[in-house]
């Protein structure tokens, strides 16, 4: 199973928010936190448009994930750099879908950002916006061509992971927009057996409607049938 998902979510005190961590920022990205633009004019002056903070971040990066869009218009306008990674190789865009800032995430992308970077676990923008289960988002990515079927360091696919956090919505989502749904992780398990394993019946419904094929079977010579008795959910 995939590290930890919680990690991967939008968190006060790592993206400037909790007020002893805005206390923590120099003025310049204490000021791209909080959406004071004119602050954040008189610091840029001063900094420059790309300055990085203790965890690498630029004022881009803060303003993504704190959805400050009027910040993060100027930051673009005035040619900040887009695709900078922070310590945990996230990029802005990263953690505008991972904070579900949709506008954020639709400047960034109008401007040309990348959005198939990974960060440290080889997660995806796709990967983020699928974890915080916002359509729109994976929608906005999907447009700008972020790779449907890109692994993570597990092997998971945007699709792969969707089934594992049992999002429906997402999962449908991912297959009407051609997601490979024999894809599979390093164990080589797909995502009926991840559904089977949960007892996910919806889930398996939907993706055999999309033709998942019931015979695949994976490193242990395990089917997803297989994964369901494991489990306890056989017929």
């Amino acid at each position: 199973a995939p590290a930890s998902p919680v990690a991967w979510r939008c968190s006060a005190e790592k993206d400037g928010q909790g007020s002893s961590v805005l206390q923590d920022l120099g003025k310049l990205h204490r000021a791209a936190a909080s959406g004071d633009l004119a602050q954040l004019r008189q610091g840029l002056k001063k900094y420059g448009v790309d300055r990085r903070d203790k965890a690498e971040r630029t004022p881009l990066h803060l303003a993504c994930a704190n959805g400050h869009v009027d910040v993060v218009t100027y930051l673009v306008e005035n040619k900040c750099k887009l695709n900078l990674f922070d310590s945990d190789n996230r990029s802005p865009l990263m953690k505008a879908a991972q904070c579900q800032q949709e506008k954020c995430v639709a400047i960034l992308l109008e401007h040309g950002a990348d959005p198939n970077l990974a960060d440290t676990d080889g997660n995806t923008a796709l990967h983020l916006a699928v974890l915080s289960a916002n359509t729109a988002v994976v929608g906005l990515l999907l447009e700008h061509n972020a790779s449907i079927d890109a692994q993570n360091k597990e092997g998971y696919t945007p699709l792969l992971l969707a089934v594992s956090e049992h999002h429906e919505e997402i999962v449908e989502f991912l297959l009407k927009k051609g997601a490979d749904v024999h894809a599979r992780d390093q164990c080589e398990r797909t995502p009926l057996m991840t559904a089977a394993s949960g007892g996910e019946l919806n889930l398996i419904k939907v993706l055999l409607r999309y033709g998942a094929d019931v015979s695949h079977k994976d490193t242990n010579g395990w089917t997803a049938e297989d994964y369901a008795v494991i489990h306890g959910y056989s017929r």
